[in-house]
């Protein structure tokens, strides 16, 4: 039997989603994201498997400063943190919230483009960078469509 509370929980982080993305703010956008895949990690079995042993710290930043997000991954779970991290295996710095979600909602993530375009810097491991453009991508398939 489902969950009412979880699925009213999923519903609202949905639709908070869908008012980001017709607002284009990237800070409200990513943590919405990072929650729902939070929320869905405890909930789906399937999309908890992407982080079963997996331990990584993600910082996200953006040029203005006006992003700071950081998510982390240890046990299974993953933690949201509105703050710089101490020794992210990666930090994605994106050149501005515009571009944050670009790049999260293309369906072919091209990361050097991105790169070679300068609307994204990378620092540490790309292979996490790949990891979690995977994560987010799953994650819209699962949810329903408005």
């Amino acid at each position: 039997m489902p969950d009412l509370f979880t699925e009213t929980a999923q519903r609202e982080l949905g639709q908070r989603l869908a008012r980001c993305l017709s607002g284009e703010l990237a800070e409200e956008f990513l943590k919405t994201l990072l929650t729902l895949m939070s929320i869905v990690f405890v909930v789906n079995r399937d999309y908890r498997r992407n982080i079963k042993g997996f331990t990584g710290r993600y910082q996200f930043l953006s040029k203005d400063g006006r992003l700071t997000m950081a998510a982390v991954f240890r046990e299974g779970r993953m933690e949201v943190v509105e703050r710089r991290i101490a020794d992210p295996h990666i930090t994605v710095t994106f050149r501005d919230g515009q571009t944050l979600i670009n790049f999260l909602l293309t369906p072919r993530q091209d990361i050097l483009g991105a790169m070679l375009r300068h609307d994204v810097q990378t620092r540490g491991n790309l292979n996490y960078l790949n990891k979690f453009a995977y994560m987010a991508k799953q994650l819209q398939r699962l949810l329903p469509r408005p």
